[in-house]
């Protein structure tokens, strides 16, 4: 087994790739007569993802997806599409899960059990179960671990999640001024981004006069709720030489990585640490690359403040220094390294962490869709010029890092490579 660069490759270094990917429309509802199902929703993307690589339903064996009994399963989208599955596994999961996802990929290929796999997440997350604790969640029985939680108030993400955004800016002095900057940064990418559901640029005012939701989280703190379905298409380096697209290989993944209780995770460890901390010792060896060498970062911007705090455990900048990083221009396009260049989920739409991993496999291939104009080949001719409606492609990005969070115990990553 030799890199693609022909040197020995440690834990599958570039010896696979992400080939293809796909998505639907983000919206929230539907006009009455054009609902889509989850399934419906699913076999849109995949079909999409496909088309992306140049493959058929022929050339796709294995498929994957996660949910929070919230979707549908792969079987039924694969006879939707035609296709005839070596392996499928659907799983529980929400943030972070596509990082992994395409970890278990790698490892089915490797194993001899298929050779492409679809990974797709699928959800109508604003028009039948949202993920805020409200609706269809909100009227489910409280058993389990919630007995314990919702006695606390921790009924949604932003209750869960608080305790660590306040502790954070008691220790460390954080502000949510410098931290509503992730949603500045984030506005103003998907600004130029056609397909994002919030397109309108904002300001720090704008974000810390919005109203209080959950302390410190205001309004334009928290993410967007949307509609829509997700695809990647993962396949070996060498299957994915003679596709369509441009070369996009995996350099590193880290799944699931947990902190030693996810439960109580508060009673073990600093309050402010989150999964990031122990991911990123898996992360940057496997990778034989460190975070100063990364042009593009795309986290899991459920709110403002997970941003933060993934860029500062995974070493972006150092335990503390995470809101003079983030309002420090420095994520956004222009700067040295820009966060979420779609607009993620705080602008584009939320799709549970799948939508950041396609947008920075479209920054390496070039081939960003903002409103460049087209060239004779029908690619865009970007003109790095980030004014609002203009350009959001990073001028020859080489290394994206994908940091995948489901909560702050829990996280993955990501690092991918522009192929030659």
């Amino acid at each position: 087994m030799t890199d693609i660069d022909g040197t020995s490759p440690p834990y599958l270094r570039n010896r696979y790739a992400i080939a293809g990917i796909g998505e639907t429309t983000y919206q929230r509802g539907y006009a009455p007569g054009e609902e889509h199902t989850t399934r419906s929703l699913a076999t849109w993307a995949v079909g999409n993802a496909m088309a992306d690589a140049g493959i058929t339903a022929a050339d796709v064996d294995g498929m994957l997806s996660y949910s929070g009994n919230d979707s549908t399963f792969s079987p039924f989208v694969a006879g939707d599409l035609g296709i005839r599955l070596n392996f499928y596994m659907d799983c529980f999961g929400g943030g972070s899960s596509t990082e992994a996802l395409i970890g278990i990929a790698m490892g089915v290929i490797e194993a001899g059990m298929c050779d492409t796999v679809a990974v797709f997440r699928s959800m109508n997350g604003f028009s039948q179960v949202r993920i805020g604790g409200t609706g269809a969640r909100a009227a489910a029985p409280v058993s389990g671990d919630a007995l314990h939680g919702r006695a606390y108030g921790w009924g949604s993400a932003g209750q869960m999640f608080a305790p660590t955004f306040m502790r954070h800016m008691y220790e460390y002095g954080t502000t949510p001024e410098q931290v509503a900057h992730v949603k500045v940064a984030h506005s103003k990418h998907a600004s130029n981004n056609p397909k994002a559901f919030y397109n309108q640029r904002v300001t720090v005012d704008d974000v810390v006069s919005s109203r209080m939701v959950c302390k410190p989280l205001h309004l334009l703190d928290c993410c967007v709720e949307t509609d829509n379905a997700t695809c990647v298409i993962v396949t070996s380096a060498e299957r994915a030489r003679d596709m369509r697209q441009p070369l996009v290989t995996i350099r590193s993944v880290v799944g699931r990585c947990s902190k030693p209780r996810l439960d109580m995770h508060y009673q073990h460890g600093p309050i402010t640490r989150v999964a990031g901390y122990y991911a990123k010792d898996i992360l940057w060896p496997n990778a034989g690359v460190g975070p100063d060498e990364i042009d593009i970062t795309g986290s899991y911007d459920a709110f403002t403040f997970t941003t933060m705090l993934q860029l500062e455990e995974y070493g972006f900048c150092a335990k503390g220094e995470g809101g003079g990083y983030v309002s420090s221009g420095i994520i956004e396009l222009g700067g040295a390294r820009p966060n979420n260049t779609s607009g993620g989920h705080l602008c584009e739409g939320y799709t549970h962490g799948m939508s950041m991993v396609i947008e920075n496999v479209r920054q390496l291939r070039h081939d960003i869709d903002d409103s460049c104009p087209a060239g004779p080949d029908g690619r865009r001719v970007h003109t790095y010029d980030y004014a609002e409606g203009g350009c959001r492609q990073v001028r020859n990005p080489e290394l994206t890092a994908n940091l995948g969070w489901a909560m702050p115990a829990t996280g993955s990553a990501l690092v991918m490579q522009k192929g030659w």
